[in-house]
């Protein structure tokens, strides 16, 4: 239960709490961003099951990928996408602990 808490914590609270502290200017269009960074588990859609409480994602899926997380590492570069490489890796962060806490 307490693995659940935190994976989806750092999921969907994070990404609020991030987005109206950091983001004060435009703070609920960056909720909305930093949300949108778990469009990236469209990939869970091409395992068979779909969903596998025991699999870890890292490095399974191609969204989640080593070579994707590099890319949202780079969107981190460039200030007009900066915020989206911030809500990619924050989906990374939540699934890196979860594969952790399996």
């Amino acid at each position: 239960m307490s693995r659940e808490l935190i994976h989806y914590g750092i999921h969907f609270l994070l990404p609020v709490l991030i987005g109206i502290l950091a983001f004060p200017q435009f703070r609920w269009k960056a909720v909305l961003i930093l949300l949108g960074g778990i469009l990236i588990d469209v990939d869970h859609l091409l395992a068979n099951p779909v969903f596998d409480p025991d699999r870890c994602s890292i490095g399974f899926h191609p969204l989640h990928s080593y070579w994707a997380i590099g890319i949202y590492c780079l969107l981190l570069l460039p200030s007009k996408t900066r915020i989206w490489g911030l809500a990619f890796m924050l989906h990374i962060l939540a699934d890196t602990v979860d594969c952790l806490l399996i």
